[in-house]
């Protein structure tokens, strides 16, 4: 009975979101009511869960997202984005001009939110498509696919983030494993499989046939641009390596530990954008700020469905249906990085939203990485991966592909919703090999 009260509360939540497009923090907070009160807990009980679930959520969280959607709108602003992507099509040339699309969308994709990287770069996607005459998917999948799976797989996203914390995974590790893993699932779901879709017509939005671009001089140069986007990961990185290599006695470690802390290195990221990206290219620092503070209204509504899905992650824990379901999957056979990703796809194909859907499934999977004892940064990636699953007309990321491509609910069914089924199985096997050496 357990069981089925969860699969009918996830039904719910697909008609409500899906459906009857309710807003999705609305929609979490009843199904956690009604997951709670069906589960035989007392109303007092599941109002205080649903309490403990959103403030255990989001209190390292809100630091987190805050401080990266911070940095990804100074890098958006300044024009560092554009630097980036410029600079790398002048050095690869048309022949490899797929390879520097891919190294631009991982490098954005890193600090900026999924949306807002594909808003700023696709305009770009389009120029460079026209000024080499190349056709739109051939030039514009490889960079998609680099920004759908910084956005699955890599903190500080917010899905990645959200399920390090719940897994207690460490987010050094997330972040190397998560960097191993996308590598070839970019490669193969971008420029490889952009070149199966020469039948597909794409042609721009006109509103961006001739976009805006910032001309030489209005942009930083090429070294602050990359330094500054991936300060965070460079931080992250060095403190992950170094607590792996240098010894415990090392005088210097507490300070490098420090140093890479996600919250540290975002905070020092930030300051470093304020000045680089800001005050050193002579804006002032009312401008700046402004720049700052326009961007956490972008975040809200994200940091809301997360809370909102921590509230379902603390029900089902304290109702014991999280253990129950556990305990039933212990006897299985299938690996449970499988079961998490088959879970976390399932949620996808219904809801919709990659975020809902890796949160979710994170929910549900939790007691079972005690239990088997699997690696929680592996259980992070494979429900990232299943997350990106299978992306249809339920989820707001084909529209902004199709509307965007100006391409037909076939075509997109045909280009974009197989680039994300290619990126989650890709995903996922590549979780399964590295499995077998951690």
């Amino acid at each position: 009975m357990p069981l089925v009260i969860v699969i009918i509360g996830i039904l719910i939540l697909f008609l409500l979101i899906a459906k009857w497009k309710l807003n999705p923090f609305i929609t979490f907070i009843l199904v956690s009511l009604f997951v709670g009160i069906a589960e035989g807990m007392d109303l007092e009980t599941v109002v205080s869960s649903i309490e403990n679930g959103i403030g255990n959520t989001l209190g390292f969280l809100v630091m987190i997202l805050g401080l990266g959607a911070m940095l990804g709108k100074l890098v958006a602003d300044s024009g560092a984005a554009q630097r980036i992507t410029s600079k790398l099509i002048d050095q690869f040339g048309k022949k490899n001009i797929q390879w520097a699309l891919v190294l631009t969308g991982f490098i954005v994709g890193i600090p900026l939110f999924y949306s807002v990287g594909f808003v700023i770069l696709v305009p770009l996607v389009f120029t460079v498509a026209a000024r080499t005459g190349l056709p739109l998917l051939y030039v514009g999948l490889p960079m998609l696919a680099s920004l759908s799976v910084t956005h699955g797989y890599l903190p500080p996203h917010p899905a990645p983030t959200a399920i390090t914390v719940m897994f207690d995974a460490d987010m050094g590790k997330t972040l190397i494993y998560g960097i191993i893993v996308a590598i070839p699932a970019i490669v193969i779901a971008g420029p490889f499989f952009s070149r199966t879709l020469k039948n597909i017509h794409a042609t721009p939005l006109k509103e961006f046939v001739n976009p805006k671009i910032l001309k030489d001089d209005e942009m930083p140069g090429m070294r602050v641009s990359i330094v500054t986007a991936l300060l965070p990961i460079i931080l992250i990185g060095l403190a992950t390596i170094a607590d792996l290599l240098i010894p415990q006695d090392f005088p210097l470690k507490n300070i490098i530990a420090f140093l890479g802390n996600p919250v540290i290195a975002m905070l020092i990221s930030v300051l470093v954008a304020i000045y680089t990206l800001g005050l050193a290219r002579g804006k002032k620092m009312k401008e700046v700020m402004d720049s700052v503070g326009s961007s956490i209204s972008g975040i809200t509504m994200v940091l809301l469905i997360i809370a909102g899905a921590g509230a379902l992650k603390q029900v089902l824990i304290d109702s014991g249906v999280s253990q129950y379901i556990a305990d039933l999957l212990k006897g299985s056979s299938l690996s449970p990085l499988f079961l998490a990703w088959l879970i976390a796809t399932v949620i996808r194909v219904s809801v919709g939203s990659a975020t809902v859907a890796g949160l979710t499934a994170a929910g549900i999977v939790m007691p079972m990485i005690a239990s088997t004892g699997v690696s929680p940064e592996l259980m992070v990636l494979a429900i990232g991966s299943g997350s990106l699953m299978l992306s249809h007309v339920n989820d707001s990321g084909f529209w902004l592909f199709k509307e965007y491509f100006n391409l037909s609910v076939k075509d997109t069914l045909k280009s974009w919703t197989l680039m994300e089924t290619t990126v989650g199985v890709v995903g996922l096997i590549g979780v399964l090999i590295l499995n077998q050496f951690i």
